[in-house]
């Protein structure tokens, strides 16, 4: 169909399919996926994992794996600096590799396995330029990637630096120096900030507008993140089961979403404003059919869902005495003074002459029945100071209190199994802390026989199937392995491992950082429903602030290794008493109509009047 300004799009996908070949048959992924991307324009693409977010953006560059994917249908027609409009789907091999990294360029998830690590960070930038750029050496190569690692602050150091040499938001920059290092037109952002603290993700965002802005590239953004497209895009597609099911300006998405999934994910964030005993979940909003089909939800049905949902509101009193409550028992754990220290530097008689100082000088008390939620940017020594106290690291100084026990020196492998039992940790990347040769059922029972918990393995395997089923799994997975579940199954199965062993005090490590909105709604609801039901005390360690002000009782905000803010949830929030903890707070993509506005001012975007918006407040 012709177009009124059909020379400002750079890209337009029409009724792409794509299906994979699985051991239960074929799957379609992507389903009749069609849309376009002006030139200088940001688009985002939202929705759960396995919406088909991520395969759509590899269609784009015909990186779908074949064997098992394949791409059925469709086109994708793209404006070529080179070869002018043309469809990637019908080229040849060579042209396509000559238009991916050049034209098309792609920053993937996790930058760690996306960086060669028997390569410096320079040398594998450099290698694209060379191999994307005529008539150019590799003494110009050099001087062209430090001024990248200018433009996106890395330091010239970055250079001769190894990917395991550089923190997480450090490897996201290389990542991004190497995508815009041939000046694409097109930037395709797959879920660039997931697990980056607060204020990195606002760093690598101010660096892709500002980059945008000076290259007059495209960006395609992929998040699960609402928050982060609110200030990043201009258009959004809401991507559900394979299918685009709501796609407009990113102002009338958040202001007037019409379809009941859009309505449900952003109903799902944790708001700052109030707190809430139970998180909305997608399926709050949805209505399906005998076959799965979702039905439209009414606006009258959508406004009592809302104020049913608003219902379950904590009261000021409510916190007040929980509160009270909480603080006036006797502490379950209590840290004095707990230092870890690493050595980063000796001298030739092995002598330690430079130390880190991760953890210096820290204390405070836990309470039974409470979560204590742990905030700071990536390095502040928040999981250093977690594993610390369950003896993963050894503490340098200091002592720790279990139950009134003093626990800092237990050196018998019999008294720090007993420990083990009582203190769990559940990890953020439940992937690799779960066997990937082992069945989900014997990965649960195996700390069982370790800790003589049930006399027989059939006792031990009813127990974890009915555990499967309190994390809300089917237990008939038992005999089902890891790689056959999705990321926030897998935090589940985590969450089911560790209440196997019947703890007292929990340590959650990012556990919920990487999991898309409606599956860490369901996460968080689920560790609170836990708390009450096990009697569980949490250490809840997160960069995202919001998930901490829903889940905690007390904060701790730490930095340097050190705590410089700690206080009741909602005070922090409310008055923040150091610059640091009002960074962090400043830092949290809100998503709210104004500063969707505000962000589409400062991008110089014509900001719609906005409909009368569906309202989840009080009546």
């Amino acid at each position: 169909m012709a177009l009124e300004n059909e020379d400002d799009i750079l890209l337009e996908a029409n009724n792409l399919i794509v299906k994979f070949t699985t051991e239960r048959g074929e799957h379609t992924a992507i389903d009749g996926v069609s849309f376009k991307i002006k030139k200088g324009e940001t688009v985002g693409i939202v929705g759960e994992s396995g919406s088909g977010k991520s395969v759509t953006a590899l269609s784009l560059m015909r990186l779908i794996p074949s064997p098992p994917g394949k791409l059925i249908d469709g086109e994708v027609m793209f404006q070529s600096r080179s070869m002018g409009k043309v469809n990637v789907m019908e080229l040849g091999n060579q042209e396509m590799r000559n238009i991916r990294g050049a034209e098309i360029s792609m920053i993937f998830q996790e930058p760690m396995s996306s960086l060669n690590p028997v390569f410096t960070c320079g040398e594998q930038i450099t290698e694209a330029i060379l191999l994307h750029t005529p008539n150019i050496n590799f003494k110009k190569a050099k001087e062209l990637t430090l001024a990248i690692f200018t433009r996106v602050r890395l330091p010239e150091s970055a250079f001769h630096a190894y990917p395991h040499e550089l923190s997480g938001g450090q490897k996201q920059r290389v990542m991004i120096a190497m995508a815009l290092s041939c000046e694409p037109s097109l930037l395709i952002a797959d879920e660039p900030t997931t697990a980056l603290d607060v204020t990195v993700q606002r760093e690598i965002l101010q660096i892709l507008q500002e980059l945008r802005e000076k290259q007059e590239m495209s960006i395609l953004f992929i998040t699960h993140d609402l928050g982060v497209i609110a200030e990043m895009a201009d258009s959004v597609m809401v991507m559900y089961n394979g299918r685009i099911v709501e796609k407009g300006s990113v102002f009338e998405i958040f202001s007037n979403p019409k379809h009941p999934y859009t309505k449900g994910l952003l109903a799902c964030r944790p708001r700052l404003d109030i707190k809430l005993k139970v998180l909305p979940v997608v399926k709050d909003f949805m209505e399906t059919d005998s076959e799965g089909n979702i039905l439209e939800m009414s606006e009258a049905k959508f406004k009592s869902v809302g104020q049913a949902i608003m219902s379950n509101f904590q009261s000021l009193q409510e916190i007040k005495a929980r509160q009270t409550r909480i603080v006036g028992q006797e502490p379950l754990l209590q840290i004095k003074n707990l230092k870890v220290h690493f050595p980063t530097e000796k001298n030739w008689f092995g002598k330690v002459t430079k130390t880190k100082k991760a953890v210096d000088g820290v204390s405070f008390d836990v309470f039974p029945g409470e979560t204590l939620g742990l905030v700071g940017e990536s390095g502040c020594g928040k999981t250093t100071l977690g594993r610390s106290i369950l003896h993963l690291i050894e503490p340098t100084e200091g002592e720790v209190y279990f139950q009134g026990r003093n626990i800092s020196h237990i050196s018998s492998p019999k008294e720090m199994r007993s420990l083990r039992k009582d203190i769990q940790i559940i990890f953020q990347d439940p992937y690799s802390s779960l066997n990937p040769r082992m069945t989900i059922g014997e990965a649960i029972i195996e700390p069982m026989r370790l800790h003589n918990i049930g006399s027989s393995d059939n006792e031990r395997k009813d127990k974890v199937i009915h555990l499967l089923e309190t994390v809300n799994l089917n237990g008939m997975y038992f005999n089902r392995y890891p790689h056959e579940f999705s990321g926030g199954q897998r935090q589940r199965i985590c969450i089911a491992r560790t209440l196997a062993i019947e703890p007292k005090f929990v340590i959650c490590d990012e556990s919920v950082s990487a999991l898309d909105v409606s599956v860490q709604a369901q996460v968080l609801n689920l560790l609170n429903k836990l708390k009450e039901e096990y009697n569980l005390t949490y250490i809840f360690i997160s960069h995202d602030l919001s998930v901490v002000k829903f889940i905690s009782d007390r904060i701790l905000v730490m930095q340097d290794g050190v705590i410089v803010e700690s206080g009741f949830a909602d005070d922090i929030y409310a008055q923040p008493k150091s610059e640091y903890t009002k960074k962090l707070l400043d830092s949290i993509p809100k998503g709210t109509p104004e500063d969707i506005r505000k962000a589409m001012v400062k991008r110089k975007r014509q900001v719609p009047k906005p409909a009368p918006p569906l309202s989840l407040e009080k009546e």
